[in-house]
């Protein structure tokens, strides 16, 4: 059944119009900034639950498990119920379940909420790329790199803000003030859906409630094209590639191969994420301008050409001051392409199951990420660091070559249409 999908009633935003600017800027980079208020005050608020590292280090992993088993029912919830309900469900969720790790009596309790964190944070970011892929047009790669870039720069904001509450307040007050920042990413969602005529809203939404649901069998198997696994296959080596980027991976490689300290470390990831932000804003300009494939594939080459030379600094010894420069380079080269999966994945999920398609893209992305780290931990103890850069850069250049084989016949991206098959909107 084809129905006017009430989203299509607004002209698609344009990346500086106020509402981009409220609807997908500003609630990425406060609840972003949200996240890193609290980030300080977690290692050593697991410590005064009186565990050990090894035990410590699972508010970590079950967060990220979280996030991970939420992404397919979250994708399917969002074929029945719609974007903009995730979108506003998430961040409260994330608010109730920071508020309540505050007040965490025990460490099996702080475990809970960070798991349910994860799932929440979860819904949040699939129900905007649903809604940015639903009515971002010509536009989707200029807001999907826009929101990633302002979550980059809302992580950059918080750290500082988060350990002066800790140490004014307590370890707990971080948790209160990310829950309070969690609500307020709310309120400018209210202002997503701005209809222009009143009646014809009235109708589309009544023909969307009698519109069949589709159930997970059906959206599953509009997956199940080669485009589209060709496509997961991209987004596995890519986060295969860029995993073990973030995360502290070459955090740890840093302190073992140069022992350099927190400060310098700290110094580091602000040099990278200010120097990255430029280039995240207008790759997705330039994708939206000059197409995906002109930007992405060489973004991976270049990627793949500084972990290479990495790889190099590692096996010749080169000094911290020479690896700093190779650094950079890998980290601009990350920033470069950062969200741009995620816009290939916006042009190609199927109308009728687009929020299990990013639900099984998240996954993927998510397990990808997790396995990075661990491949290069092994690859660096069984063998070399060398060998591990090596590894993350014939990935890097896999992923090129991939990528630009599926987008090199691919059509160019249009501007919305009138009609779309409707899954559920629920806008």
């Amino acid at each position: 059944m084809r129905l006017p999908d009430p989203r299509r009633v607004l002209s698609a935003a344009k990346p500086g119009s106020p509402d981009s600017m409220l609807s997908i800027y500003l609630p990425a980079f406060i609840l972003a900034a949200g996240v890193s208020i609290a980030a300080p005050a977690l290692p050593l608020y697991a410590k005064s639950f009186q565990v050990n590292f090894a035990t410590a280090s699972l508010v970590v992993v079950v967060n990220q498990l979280g996030a991970a088993l939420s992404t397919l029912p979250n994708g399917y919830l969002i074929d029945r119920l719609g974007g903009r309900k995730m979108v506003l469900a998430g961040p409260i969720l994330t608010a109730a379940t920071s508020l309540l790790m505050a007040t965490a009596h025990s460490f099996p309790e702080l475990l809970a909420y960070r798991f349910l964190e994860g799932w929440a944070m979860q819904m949040w970011t699939l129900g905007r790329l649903e809604l940015i892929t639903a009515r971002g047009g010509a536009h989707r790669g200029s807001q999907i790199t826009g929101m990633f870039g302002m979550d980059a720069a809302g992580r950059l904001t918080g750290p500082a803000i988060g350990g002066f509450v800790a140490g004014a307040w307590g370890l707990r007050a971080p948790f209160v003030l990310y829950g309070i920042v969690a609500l307020l990413s709310v309120v400018p969602s209210f202002v997503l859906v701005r209809e222009h005529n009143a009646q014809g809203r009235r109708a589309v939404q009544a023909a969307v409630a009698e519109a069949p649901k589709p159930a997970l069998r059906e959206s599953l198997k509009a997956l199940l094209t080669f485009p589209i696994l060709l496509l997961f296959v991209s987004q596995f080596l890519s986060f295969m590639t860029r995993g073990a980027l973030f995360g502290g991976t070459l955090d740890l490689y840093a302190v073992y191969a140069y022992g350099i300290g927190p400060q310098t470390l700290g110094f580091l990831a602000l040099g990278a994420g200010l120097l990255g932000l430029p280039l995240t804003f207008t790759s997705g300009r330039l994708m939206d301008r000059l197409g995906r494939r002109t930007i992405i594939v060489p973004g991976f080459c270049l990627l793949g050409l500084a972990l290479m030379t990495m790889a190099t600094a590692s096996f010749g010894h080169w000094p911290f001051s020479e690896y700093v420069g190779v650094f950079l380079f890998a980290r601009l080269a990350t920033s470069s392409i950062s969200g741009s999966m995620q816009v290939i994945g916006s042009d190609m999920a199927p109308p009728q199951a687009r929020g299990t398609f990013f639900g099984v893209f998240s996954l993927i992305r998510q397990t990808g990420s997790f396995l990075s780290p661990a491949v290069f931990a092994f690859m660096s103890q069984t063998w070399s660091f060398g060998s591990a850069f090596v590894l993350l850069s014939v990935m890097a250049f896999a992923t090129a070559l991939m990528t630009n084989t599926q987008l090199k016949r691919a059509p160019a991206v249009s501007a919305p249409v009138a009609e779309v098959a409707v899954s559920g909107t629920g806008a």
